[in-house]
């Protein structure tokens, strides 16, 4: 050896482990790679005036309906920040609920970035209702208090529910009759209309929402997200705020491209399908192992479930997933497009085994 760093990157892991933790830790999708490749090579005009990212707005109306507007960025974090910055004034609060991922799990972003108020209303499954709004919808010509301007609801949400159409209009309707803009955190979206059974437009345009974040990285894409504006009346100054939040992406072509070859054909309602199934096969896998307890319904691409703590320690030394709380012992275990049945019963087999050592 002469000391030399190696000039050829080599694999450092084992593509035959694989975890229940997330579905972020999936690779990339052989037909997203594929696009990839099929963009890369030649120039393209950079910060989103490519071929690409122009054909995208085509895409995603095909679904949204024909006022879509599409922002490609880097993360969903980035996504939702900068959709809910179009949404407000500096004055103006957020309605969600407690269990939401811009109040949870985005270390204060919206706050801290975009200068919002969130007003978090605990929630018994996930899921905001009218009379749940109605908590924090108040105080609007109360200059002592953060203006509720904008109500975000996920889907599917944090707990793996999803809201119906009916369920999201009603939001819509409720939100829209105090004056208040609908932000849909789409981070698992397609795994939403996949349980649904309905076209992405039914429970997000149909019904009234003004802007998405429309998740990919859960959904086989290598990164990026994009702001769905479906109503521009609502919104202002987008591609400034993209910008601003650090969210314009130079070589944009790469991230529209893989939106393309998801949302062009099929290839998000397939992939979504097949971890929904995942999750509904572990579930039922796990569903008569005494000791263990199913928290919510299955309606997504997430099982979350109760074990004693012991069994949970043991367990994670063989898979890898995440304890989901720890005062209650609740876990969760997320499955990917990738994720396939001998994973599942291995997985399955697995907590059976922890469970019957104890």
């Amino acid at each position: 050896m002469n000391g030399h760093p190696a000039t050829e990157a080599v694999r450092r892991h084992d593509p035959g482990v694989r975890g229940f933790a997330s579905d972020n830790y999936a690779g990339a999708h052989p037909e997203v790679l594929a696009a990839l490749a099929l963009a890369n090579g030649g120039h393209q005009v950079a910060y989103g005036e490519d071929e690409y990212t122009a054909h995208l707005q085509d895409v995603f109306r095909r679904h949204f309906g024909p006022r879509a507007e599409v922002y490609p960025v880097f993360n969903g974090t980035g996504a939702n920040v900068t959709a809910l910055q179009a949404l407000t004034e500096r004055w103006g609060a957020v309605i969600c609920a407690a269990s939401a991922h811009i109040n949870v799990d985005e270390c204060g972003a919206p706050e801290r970035i975009g200068g919002l108020k969130l007003l978090a209303i605990p929630t018994p499954d996930g899921k905001l209702t009218p009379e749940l709004i109605d908590r924090e919808a108040w105080g609007f010509d109360d200059e002592h208090r953060a203006q509720p301007q904008v109500v975000s609801i996920t889907q599917s949400t944090e707990l793996g529910t999803c809201y119906t159409p009916e369920e999201v209009r009603a939001i819509c309707e409720r939100a829209h009759e105090r004056g208040m803009a609908v932000h849909l955190d789409g981070a698992r979206i397609a795994n939403a209309a996949a349980t649904l059974g309905v076209p992405l437009a039914e429970f997000t345009t149909e019904a009234g929402v003004d802007v998405l974040s429309f998740g990919g990285t859960k959904n086989g894409l290598l990164l990026g997200e994009c702001v769905v504006v479906l109503d521009p009346q609502r919104v202002r100054a987008m591609k400034h705020l993209r910008k601003l939040s650090m969210q314009l992406a130079s070589k944009m072509r790469f991230i529209s491209v893989q939106f393309e070859a998801l949302l062009a054909g099929d290839l998000w309602l397939r992939s979504a399908r097949h971890a929904n199934a995942m999750a509904t096969r572990l579930a039922d896998a796990v569903r008569g192992i005494d000791g263990v307890t199913l928290l919510y319904p299955v309606q997504a691409n997430g099982v979350f479930a109760t074990l004693p703590r012991d069994v949970t320690d043991r367990l994670q030394k063989r898979f890898r997933f995440y304890v989901w709380d720890e005062a209650t012992g609740a876990v969760r275990w997320m499955c990917s497009f990738d994720t396939t049945e001998e994973d599942v019963d291995a997985f399955a087999a697995a907590i059976a085994e922890e469970m019957a050592a104890r």
